[in-house]
């Protein structure tokens, strides 16, 4: 692709600089093009975190009353979602995890006609994982050895395994040369085992991606523009975006809001569901209207289930270790994880109630109210534990059973109605029986999210779908190479992109689906 710079800022624009977006960087970049990478949210370096995420100005993503931080919460009528914003994206604020799906995942799905995506993916699994400097968590801590108690308590001990993580642990605090791009790659620093890794790493350890693509990619001349929202696309002469686009942006953490415009050949579309999907709804109405019908259909969850187990003994500690040091498959379709924040970090207590499970939320209420009155001592300390963070351990429950939800336009932003399948629900038996098992290892009272027990919807950090494959554009949003049905260079790179329930944190499928995508993109001529 040739570019007049007399006509074009740009060859390609990256709308977002999350998992996907990294990817498109940095082999874009490679291949001589000149990127400039659109990011809503702000760049961060280490001593920029919040030290607790009590710090709400620095962890939260509300921009109305200036909180600009890096972890966004967004609720909807059938799912509250946690989401990451900033230069990074998600993996300033996941936990580090990066599995590849069981074999289900490659078969099911509007995807699995395609191509034999097991096979197809296999080396750019191995690439990614190299990329993110991928290695086996060294260190079990309480909440994995009860995990681990746990798996021999259900009969399945060999289902238990540490986690593969994206975290460089070296020697603790100790910075040394980049150790994985010979020499080109920052500084890096070990693993403190602080617990830290979802309000952002103050130690330099963890493997975001501003420190691997992102970081490559500047150096390949890749322009990151953070603090700044596409509202709008326009395609050049002809209307399927052969000639390119004019890409509109506004400033995202002002309340004047500066404008600007730049001409691009392509663009990849890299905003994660929450940003992709409302683009595209608002682009099909106005500027962009041969888009698939499509859009919004087949989005998913993990079909998770969060829980707490807060255990007030004077000896437990749950914060020490990374944010998810081990895993217990607990059958063929679902997994267990202990999940951690550091000490300190108690803003999930006001968010916290008695594991109750009930067919609307009156039933709930009163279930949850009757738990505290029968055992009001366990709760007083369960609710005023001095170091909650420290004291609880967070429970994650996902599995692959799929049922989907789909985005539409509403009045002021996107609305949810339901897809096909099984509703997701935050309200699984099997999970709750989990979750109390757990807490009588750790001598602690199970517990679960508020909002969950109030608006009986489940809450996930890993959202899906929206803009899925298909064979044509009657089936899917994009072809099997993430190309967009309707129009001439466009790309999806995120997971809206994701076409089936991998079950497992979605981040290195995303990553593994994007350099496959990348790879069938020519050199600059």
């Amino acid at each position: 692709m040739a570019t007049n710079q007399q006509k074009y800022d740009f060859d390609y624009i990256i709308i977002g600089s999350g998992f996907g977006g990294s990817v498109a960087a940095l082999r874009l970049s490679e291949k001589d093009y000149k990127v400039l990478v659109i990011e809503k949210g702000k760049w961060f370096s280490s001593k920029d975190f919040a030290k607790t995420n009590w710090n709400l100005k620095r962890w939260l993503w509300i921009p109305l009353v200036k909180f600009h931080g890096i972890f966004k919460i967004t609720f909807y009528r059938h799912v509250g979602i946690l989401s990451g914003v900033g230069v990074g994206g998600g993996s300033l604020v996941y936990a580090n995890t990066l599995p590849i799906p069981k074999k289900i995942f490659f078969k099911t799905g509007s995807w699995s006609h395609l191509a034999d995506w097991e096979n197809e993916l296999r080396e750019f699994y191995e690439l990614s994982k190299k990329m993110m400097g991928v290695t086996i968590n060294p260190r079990l801590e309480n909440g994995d050895k009860a995990l681990k108690d746990l798996a021999k308590e259900i009969g399945k001990e060999d289902q238990f395994e540490p986690t593969d993580v994206a975290v460089f642990f070296g020697e603790p605090e100790k910075t040394v040369c980049d150790p994985y791009f010979n020499g080109e790659g920052p500084e890096r620093s070990g693993c403190t085992f602080c617990g830290a890794c979802m309000i952002g790493c103050r130690h330099n350890a963890k493997n975001t991606l501003d420190k691997n693509y992102l970081y490559l990619a500047q150096k390949k001349g890749a322009v990151i523009q953070a603090e700044s929202e596409v509202y709008n696309i326009i395609p050049l002469e002809n209307k399927d975006g052969v000639n390119g686009y004019e890409v509109e942006w506004k400033r995202s953490t002002k309340f004047f809001k500066s404008k600007g415009k730049f001409r691009s050949k392509g663009i990849v579309f890299a905003g994660g569901v929450l940003g992709t999907i409302p683009l595209l709804l608002k682009l099909k109405d106005t500027t962009l209207p041969n888009l698939s019908d499509r859009i919004g259909f087949n989005v998913r969850t993990n079909s998770e289930s969060l829980m707490g187990v807060v255990s007030p003994k004077k000896e437990t500690v749950f914060s020490d270790g990374i944010a998810i040091g081990s895993i217990l498959h607990t059958d063929e379709h679902s997994h267990l994880e202990p999940v951690r924040y550091p000490s300190g970090s108690g803003f999930w207590r006001i968010q916290i109630s008695p594991l109750v499970i009930g067919s609307n939320v009156f039933i709930r209420l009163v279930k949850a109210v009757w738990e505290i009155f029968q055992h009001p001592f366990r709760y007083f300390k369960f609710y005023f534990v001095w170091d909650w963070a420290k004291k609880t351990q967070i429970l994650l429950y996902m599995r692959t059973i799929s049922g989907t939800l789909r985005f539409t336009n509403g009045w002021f932003r996107m609305k949810t109605t339901l897809g096909d399948g099984a509703l997701p629900t935050a309200f699984m038996p099997e999970a709750n029986k989990l979750a109390k098992k757990y807490a009588e290892i750790v001598n602690g009272t199970p517990g679960a999210l508020l909002s969950e027990i109030i608006l009986g919807i489940p809450t996930t950090a890993h959202i899906l779908g929206g803009a899925t494959m298909g064979k044509d554009i009657s089936e899917g949003v994009i072809d099997k190479d993430n190309r967009v049905f309707g129009y001439q260079n466009l790309y999806v790179c995120d997971g809206s992109m994701i076409s089936a329930n991998p079950g497992v944190n979605p981040s290195l499928t995303i990553l593994a689906l994007s350099e496959r995508t990348m790879s069938k993109i020519e050199n600059s001529k």
